[in-house]
């Protein structure tokens, strides 16, 4: 297996020397004159000033002849920390994650996704091995421009230009595939903007109204017509604007912020526009603020953002990025800007705020946050439960012989499958929220399948979210991968994309499941020989540019009193808590037989090495183990998929549990139970 790194997402980029380009302090006002000295002679001028910038870091795509393609990371003085080539030259937007999502029409007509965008290097490109786009005559994409997310939702915007029409993409699609839906209209979009906690759409158009949809999903995306229709006008009522193209919301105010570029052929007839009462606001709307004129530097702003009262406009006429540090204050006319930073053909613009941060379902220590729990039937089914395993809450109906699932911070489910043959991750769309009774669709959900994956058998799986990485425990072998171990993949891979990196581990012992401590490093695989193998250091030498890693670091053999658990013996659940620093296993014995399954708890993991006392060790008639396939620990309890006996199991305070042959505290019938996996409140609607 030969694959090649780009990046190292397990540390911070060192950001290369950073270069303030044309810097201008537009608008300032000299400094006031020094006071005479004592020898009655006049004091020097004071120093030019320049506004006081709020600290920010955003992201700016470029579009002109010799930079079309890239992304440049820029702070709030202008000056350039990294620039990335993405391939695309449109809009953008960056999602809880880090991930770009950004427009394309500068070959194909496109919607690409580019994996942690902060933590890729200088100088990197997009790759198939990490990235993904959605790209096809399928898609009906023709010349995308702007980019708006739903993001709790799960769904990406798109202001499909030459087709007049919005077209709305699950955020996990890839591929040539159709959109969920399209909103046509009757004039060209260029961008939209949409308040998600109001369900409401904003787009901006080229004949220079703004359409509103209200309840924009609850509507199914599919109105016949706008709700309203805002044209921007002045006091005597006479339309102002021309051919809108960035837009901007503040929900705080319900304001809109609208920059029109007029003729594009013009480099001095563009326009800002400011409008109150946007969630309301119909026909003819008469604008709080109209900035236009040559001092104001606007001659086509083709994408602006907001940030509190500071507007970012990305003016690609006259290659600059402009600062109003407070475009909601009062007064119209020929206004220069208050900081201005030269650039070459600016596109598009997006904020880089601090990503989210919740702990992956796997790497939860708070009962307290816990409110549903989730589960894979070895058929089609994910299932969500009550905590309490009372009743079955939601099903969703995935692919075809589901081994195991989890999610990732955002809601999303990855499913294994496979058939000794052909293996594959099913990236399922927001299933932990809203996908009750729904099935794979190919417009909101995609698959990670192919010779290239060397998925043959995959079973057990983690995400880790923020450094976007997918463990994969894979049973299987063939020609091409003949040593069954672990499959580390990117979060955003789609298709037939290459593994980044496989642990084995020695003497060919086969993994069942596996689980990444991203505190540590560490990757702890549950061996089917009745051990367990720690990896070290995992992601540090990826990002050192090691893609295989053919042993383990250390070796755990569970011990009763000294002597190692009895045969049969066959890990298969894995489950570590770095805060206490514990391991929890499940043992399935014999395969065939529905009663000698245990789980084990294991102190100081993190270290331990060789034979290996078990702190707690649950086992007998009463548990009701016998293929305890899969757990996962809350931070109080333990979850565990009964396979043989049908049934989603929990033993309550397992860390300080007695152990012996004791009774699960709660369970629920589930058939053919296959993987577990706990949901925090913030994965639930």
């Amino acid at each position: 297996m030969k694959i090649f790194p780009q990046y190292n997402p397990a540390t911070k980029l060192t950001l290369i020397a950073a270069s303030i380009i044309g810097l201008i302090a537009c608008g300032s006002n000299d400094g006031s004159d020094g006071s005479d000295g004592s020898d009655g002679s006049d004091g020097t001028d004071g120093v030019s000033g320049s506004p006081g910038l709020s600290y920010l870091n955003y992201l700016l795509a470029n579009n002109g002849s010799e930079n079309a393609g890239t992304v440049d990371t820029v702070n709030q003085s202008g000056a350039v920390s990294k620039s990335f080539s993405t391939g695309a030259n449109e809009g953008i937007a960056i999602d809880a994650s880090g991930d770009l999502v950004q427009a394309a029409d500068l070959t194909d007509n496109a919607v690409r996704t580019i994996c942690r965008i902060n933590q890729r290097a200088a100088g990197g490109e997009y790759s198939s091995q990490y990235d993904r786009e959605i790209t096809g005559t399928t898609t009906g994409l023709a010349n995308p421009k702007g980019i708006a997310l739903a993001e709790d939702a799960g769904y990406v915007f798109v202001a499909n230009l030459n087709e007049l029409n919005i077209s709305v993409f699950g955020t996990a699609a890839a591929g040539d595939v159709a959109p969920v839906a399209t909103t046509t209209l009757s004039v060209k979009p260029w961008d939209l903007t949409y308040d998600e906690a109001n369900d409401r759409l904003f787009i901006a158009l080229t004949d220079g109204t703004i359409a509103v949809y209200d309840a924009y999903l609850a509507n199914g995306f599919t109105a016949s017509a706008a709700d309203r229709t805002i044209t921007p006008s002045n006091s005597e009522g006479t339309k102002i604007s021309v051919n809108a193209h960035g837009i901007a919301y503040d929900r705080a105010s319900d304001r809109l912020v609208v920059s029109d570029v007029g003729d594009a052929a013009s480099a001095t007839d563009g326009a800002i526009f400011v409008i109150s009462s946007a969630s309301t606001a119909d026909g003819g709307t008469q604008v709080d603020r109209h900035i236009y004129g040559p001092e104001s530097m606007l001659g086509n702003p083709v994408d602006i953002i907001l940030s509190g009262t500071e507007l970012r406009i990305a003016e690609k006429s006259n290659d600059a990025v402009l600062v109003y540090s407070n475009i909601f204050a009062s007064g119209s006319g020929d206004i220069a800007p208050d900081f201005v930073s030269s650039t070459s053909k600016p596109e598009s613009l997006a904020e880089i705020h601090t990503m989210a941060t919740p702990t992956d379902v796997s790497d939860t220590t708070d009962v307290n946050t816990v409110r549903a729990v989730a589960a894979s039937s070895n058929s089609t089914n994910i299932s969500r439960f009550t905590t309490n395993l009372s009743a079955v809450t939601a099903t969703f109906t995935g692919v075809t012989t589901i081994e195991s699932v989890t999610f990732d911070i955002e809601g999303d489910a990855y499913a294994t499958y496979g058939d000794e043959t052909d293996g594959g991750i099913a990236v399922l769309n927001r299933v932990s929220k809203y996908r009750d009774s729904g099935s794979l669709d190919t417009s909101r959900d995609r698959q990670i399948t192919g010779a290239a994956t060397l998925l043959v058998n995959p079973k057990g799986l983690d995400v880790d979210s923020h450094q976007g990485a997918i463990f994969v425990a894979d049973i299987g072998t063939n020609a091409t991968r003949t040593e069954t171990g672990v499959l580390i993949y990117s979060t955003c891979a789609a298709g037939n994309a290459a593994p980044l990196m496989g642990l084995y581990p020695s003497g060919g012992t086969t993994p069942w499941d596996v689980d990444y401590d991203a505190e540590t490093d560490k990757a702890f695989l549950a061996l089917t020989n009745g051990t367990i193998a720690v990896f070290d250091n995992v992601m540090k030498k990826l990002g050192q540019g090691v893609t295989t890693v053919m042993a383990e670091d250390r070796l755990i053999t569970p011990a009763n009193s000294g002597v190692p658990v009895a045969a049969p013996t066959n890990m298969h659940g894995i489950d570590y808590d770095p805060v206490t620093d514990s391991l929890i296993v499940s043992d399935v014995g014999s395969a065939a037989v529905a009663d000698d399954g245990k789980i084990y708890v294991i102190a100081a993991a993190s270290s331990a090495s060789g034979q290996t006392g078990v702190q707690v060790n649950i086992a007998g008639a009463a548990t009701e183990l016998g293929n305890p396939v899969d757990i996962m620990y809350d931070g109080k309890n333990l979850y565990v998929a009964e396979k043989s006996n049908g049934k989603i199991l929990r033993f309550d305070d397992i860390l300080k549990s007695a152990g012996g042959d004791i009774a699960p505290d709660l369970s629920i019938d589930y058939s053919a139970a296959e993987s577990v996996a706990i949901l925090p409140q913030h994965l639930v609607r």
